[in-house]
């Protein structure tokens, strides 16, 4: 396996928290249920679910699956999650022809997972949970393009406002058919009739996001969830209710699991107020949030008193949505969870939500940080090797990345004898710092901070003599935008710009297959997979 883990404290942007989550701090062991495989799968054993919930929920995803034309073996999924399979779980929203690269990572993770169970005897279903309740329209209806020059850039579906509305129920429409085609044009033909078979104008994005990802991951067994469904709500609807009921326990019970994260020296995901819930509304066609307000709750301006709400949700659950907190609850309400794979951010959510998943459901789903991996082809692994790179050489942009590669490629001999003159220095003023530090103990800070001064003028004068070396290199000016343009686009990981799709696209299809395997591997850190 041509595969590379990369430690996650070399990715920009890590937070500590994800750090501290991924090295199994024991600072961290209140906040999260143990997240071992060993773990999971001793959870897995012991995980008891109501029986009558799991023969309604297999007849919602029956139904769900086969009407986005779905494989045999997704249907056998079913099947055995109607008699008694547990599911290993992730989820997206429903961005446009798929969302980023990340989505197909997330589905792999969870089907890589639900198969090693099952090889360890334990019974066990991949599930893809469609967010098809969010209602942020614009972060869902866009696609990241390369330009001319390689850049990538958004293409946006110039759809009307939808308010507040669920972006799941929000109709592609005739714009939508212009830019399949415009996005057909980087994919092999394969790729471009299932993207067409799959965003037509009648679909909605939750439809259509179900559709596609039905037909690329067909023959996995990967099953397909969306919750925006009214059968779904009136199954979930318990579960609401009991939220609404505990709204002020809860709140209080976040507010001190918050103070506890910050002591503990981490940050709090979702912010939390005297006055939150759990809960949204539907209505006059906005979801907008519900807040306790004294003995009441509040929806906007209008105030309802809690018996008007319960009965609300004993009438109309599909009136109400659960926030980012409540939703991995509603999840594994619905679900025999034993793992959930989630990003950075989805984890950091989990430390609060732990306190919703005990009040609301005695247990907490050990969660699991889902896949992260870039994709080197051949192209680009020749143009680390030619200039003996690493994928975290990118991480500091592409001026930094062009000066390190012009600084490569300076002639042997004033490269030599820059080098030697760094060592030189650093030799001198060690053997000075300790005879200082003999003379007087004052004198060695001293000595310390001028060497760093003189490394310092040396490494700008390696860079000046890289910059002029560039200028008479376009090849590695043009070549180290490519590989940025490759496989850190934007300034971001290649996971989080480039559509899944085009990964699909370019890289094979057998690259799922390929997914799961890297998956098996466990890679605490971010993958560099060269294809």
């Amino acid at each position: 396996m041509n595969a590379d883990c990369i430690r996650f404290d070399q990715v920009p942007h890590s937070s500590k928290l994800f750090l501290d989550f991924l090295s199994h701090s024991p600072k961290l062991a209140p906040f999260y249920a143990p997240h071992t495989i060993s773990a999971v799968a001793d959870y897995a054993r012991s995980l008891s679910f109501d029986p009558k919930r799991r023969q309604a929920v297999a007849a919602v995803l029956e139904r769900q699956n086969r009407g986005w034309e779905t494989s045999e073996a997704t249907l056998a999924s079913i099947r055995r999650f109607r008699e008694g399979a547990v599911a290993v779980v992730s989820g997206q929203q429903v961005g446009l022809f798929g969302g980023p690269f990340y989505s197909i990572l997330k589905a792999a993770s969870a089907v890589q997972l639900a198969n090693e169970l099952s090889s360890r005897g334990i019974d066990a279903v991949p599930l893809f949970w469609l967010a098809t309740e969010d209602h942020d329209l614009a972060e869902v209806n866009q696609v990241a393009l390369p330009g001319a020059d390689g850049r990538f850039e958004n293409a946006i579906l110039p759809l009307k406002s939808n308010g507040n509305l669920p972006v799941g129920e929000v109709r592609l429409g005739p714009e939508v058919e212009p830019l399949v085609e415009r996005v057909s044009r980087h994919l092999n033909p394969e790729i471009a009739t299932v993207l067409r078979s799959s965003y037509r104008p009648e679909e909605t994005f939750g439809s259509a996001f179900g559709r596609l990802f039905s037909k690329l991951f067909a023959g996995t067994g990967l099953v397909l969830l969306q919750p925006l469904d009214h059968e779904v709500h009136a199954i979930v609807g318990p579960l609401l209710l009991a939220a609404a009921e505990a709204a002020p326990e809860l709140d209080q019970e976040l507010l001190r699991r918050g103070g506890q994260l910050r002591e503990a020296g981490y940050h709090e995901q979702v912010k939390v107020t005297a006055s939150s819930t759990l809960l949204f509304v539907f209505q006059n066609g906005d979801r907008t949030v519900m807040h306790t307000a004294g003995s009441d709750f509040a929806v906007g301006a209008q105030r309802l008193s809690r018996e008007e709400v319960f009965q609300r949700l004993r009438e109309h659950p599909e009136h109400f949505s659960p926030n980012v907190l409540l939703r991995p609850v509603v999840q594994d309400y619905l679900l025999p969870t034993v793992a959930y794979f989630g990003g950075p951010a989805e984890i950091a959510y989990f430390a609060q939500a732990g306190v919703v998943y005990q009040r609301l459901l005695g247990r907490v789903t050990p969660v699991l940080p889902r896949l992260s991996l870039t994709v080197v082809n051949s192209r680009m692994k020749r143009l680390l090797d030619r200039y003996g790179l690493q994928l975290p050489d990118l991480f500091e942009g592409e001026t930094k990345l062009r000066e390190e590669i012009a600084t490569r490629v300076l002639p042997p001999a004033l490269r030599k004898q820059l080098e030697e003159a760094r060592q030189t220095v650093q030799r001198v003023v060690d053997a000075l710092t300790g005879q200082l530090a003999a003379l007087d103990k004052t004198l060695a800070p001293a000595a310390e901070k001028s060497a760093r001064k003189m490394l310092y003028q040396l490494q700008r004068l390696t860079g000046k003599a890289a910059r002029a070396e560039l200028r008479k290199h376009e090849q590695v000016a043009r070549e180290a935008a490519e590989l940025m343009n490759s496989l850190f686009p934007a300034d971001r990981l290649q996971e989080r710009t480039v559509p899944g799709i085009l990964m699909l696209s370019e890289n094979g299809p057998d690259l799922l297959e390929r997914l799961a395997e890297i998956a098996s591997g466990h890679c605490p850190g971010h993958v560099m997979f060269r294809v």
